[in-house]
């Protein structure tokens, strides 16, 4: 364990990673990087094809040949902003519950020593955000409600799935009694999950695939419904499978990459982004584009996290 990690973070249960983009030397320590990566290659709830555990280092490793300059901001965000990337969390087997329970002890301890970093986990399937979105609730206090922006093919609000409430499936139910919904490329629920998303109209906001074709309206309306204070998570199928055919249940009809990156620069310019995921990148043998194309998407919220921290 490298001694530039906090004291506080030594017991949890690491296991070292590459850098993130390759950084060395000051970019890449904790105390001078203001983006922290965070591994964690958990899978057990799966219920299409698995693979998602190995996303992580597929991303890590993919970032290493990523090129630093970004034309759109005409600058090199990575190694001005510094990244550090952990290692790698490894959660108990003993189960959803306890996995996620452990995580969120992880997340607490982490965020108490990260201060204004942005951290972003890097998954492992979909059913790890509700420990950093729920340990960032908390951290907001009173009076503030966390938002939460989700990229998504599904809606991922069943009350359980296969029998646990801590399915990847289940993920955003976890959260919606503490965080405001908003949901972006849906095109894949339930009746009882439509059924949900009316009830609870005007915490929850569903942009579903097909209203996003014909022009941009759906950006404001996405925009619009955010809080000040905006956790992101990204499941990865949110992309069409011809961008992204590496993840467990791909869906057909996903959006396209510059609208997308369009409203996150947006959010990030106007919003207080206090954290990230991607999730459920699940690597293909011969075939690493995806894993490509996951690693550039992370760099690019990194690059927007530091063109909004240079503003101000």
């Amino acid at each position: 364990m490298s001694d530039q990690i906090p004291a506080a973070l030594q017991e949890l249960p690491w296991e070292l990673p590459r850098n993130f983009l390759g950084l060395e030397g000051d970019a890449a320590t904790w105390q001078n990087a203001g983006v922290v990566i965070v591994p964690i290659p958990y899978e057990s709830t799966v219920s299409y094809q698995g693979g998602t555990k190995l996303g992580p280092d597929a991303i890590i490793q993919a970032s290493r040949f990523i090129e630093l300059y970004d034309q759109e901001l005409d600058g090199e965000p990575g190694p001005d902003v510094g990244v550090c990337t952990l290692p790698a969390l490894h959660l108990t087997s003993a189960g959803p519950e306890a996995a996620v329970r452990e995580l969120r002890e992880c997340y607490d301890a982490i965020l108490a020593e990260a201060g204004d970093r942005l951290v972003i986990g890097l998954g492992g399937e979909h059913s790890i955000t509700s420990a950093p979105v729920l340990a960032h609730a908390d951290r907001l206090g009173e009076g503030r409600r966390l938002s939460i922006l989700q990229f998504d093919a599904h809606g991922d609000l069943r009350l359980e799935y296969e029998g646990s409430a801590f399915s990847h499936a289940a993920v955003m139910a976890q959260c919606i009694d503490r965080a405001d919904l908003v949901q972006v490329g849906i095109r894949a629920i339930t009746s009882e999950e439509r059924a949900l998303i009316r009830e609870r109209e005007g915490s929850i906001t569903t942009i579903f695939a097909d209203e996003m074709w014909d022009n941009d309206a759906w950006q404001d309306r996405a925009f619009d419904a955010l809080g000040d204070d905006v956790f992101i998570t990204f499941d990865v199928d949110y992309f069409d499978p011809s961008l992204m055919p590496a993840t467990g249940t791909p869906e057909p009809g996903g959006p396209p990459w510059y609208p997308t990156l369009k409203l996150l620069r947006r959010v990030f310019e106007e919003k207080n982004v206090v954290g990230v995921d991607v999730v459920e990148l699940a690597p293909m043998g011969g075939n690493s584009a995806p894993d490509f194309v996951v690693a550039k998407l992370v760099y690019k919220m990194i690059a927007y996290h530091s063109l909004a921290t240079r503003r101000g």
